[in-house]
C-alpha cells in the first residue's frame, strides 16, 4: 500500500517560503556587507569571530569547522588564505598530535575588532529590529531545534527519541 506524501498546508507552505527567503537572501544581504566594509564574506567573518571568542584564541580545526558548520577541506583551505593574511597561525595538537590548532594573531584579532560594528548593526537591521523581545525568544526556540536536527541529519546521528518532538 502506497501512502500519499504529507503536503504541507497553506499555513506551513508560507512559512516554508519565508524560511527558504531567510536561507537564501540572508547571507546574501551579510556578505554584502561585510565585502563592502570588511573586504571578508560572512562566512570568514564567523569563523574569525568564533576564533576571537575561543579561549587563548585557539580551537582545534575539526572543532571550528563543526562549529561553522563546514567540511574539514572547507576549513583548511580556508586557514591558508588566513595564514597567508597573516591572520591564524596553525600548529599540531600538543596534546594529540592527530590534530591541528588554529590561533587567531594579533593581526586576526584586529580583523574581528574592525569588521564587527558594522556587521553586527546590519545583523540588528535583518534579524532583530523588526521582532519584539518575545518574537526572539520564540525564534530563537524554534531555530534551536531546526538547527539540532539539521546538525544531527548531518553527522548521520538520530535525535534522541521523542526529545525534539515531545517538546513541540
Amino acid at each position: 500500500m502506497t501512502t500519499s506524501p504529507r503536503w504541507l498546508d497553506e499555513d506551513q507552505q508560507a512559512v516554508w517560503q519565508d524560511l527558504l527567503t531567510v536561507v537564501i537572501a540572508l547571507p546574501t544581504l551579510l556578505d554584502r556587507q561585510l565585502e563592502q566594509d570588511a573586504e571578508t564574506s560572512n562566512f570568514e567573518y564567523s569563523v574569525l569571530a568564533r576564533l576571537s571568542m575561543a579561549a587563548d584564541l585557539t580551537m582545534r580545526l575539526s572543532d571550528l569547522a563543526a562549529q561553522c558548520d563546514s567540511s574539514q577541506p572547507r576549513m583548511s583551505k580556508l586557514m591558508v588564505r588566513f595564514e597567508q593574511r597573516q591572520w591564524v597561525t596553525r600548529r599540531p595538537d600538543p596534546d594529540n598530535g592527530r590534530y591541528t590548532l588554529a590561533t587567531l594573531t594579533e593581526a586576526g584579532l584586529q580583523k574581528v575588532v574592525d569588521s564587527a560594528p558594522g556587521h553586527v548593526e546590519r545583523v540588528r537591521e535583518l534579524v532583530f529590529d523588526p521582532l519584539s523581545a518575545a518574537q526572539q525568544r520564540a525564534l530563537g526556540t524554534a531555530l534551536a531545534r531546526i538547527a539540532t536536527t539539521v546538525r544531527q541529519q548531518l553527522n548521520g546521528t538520530e535525535p534522541e527519541t521523542g526529545s525534539l518532538r515531545s517538546q513541540a
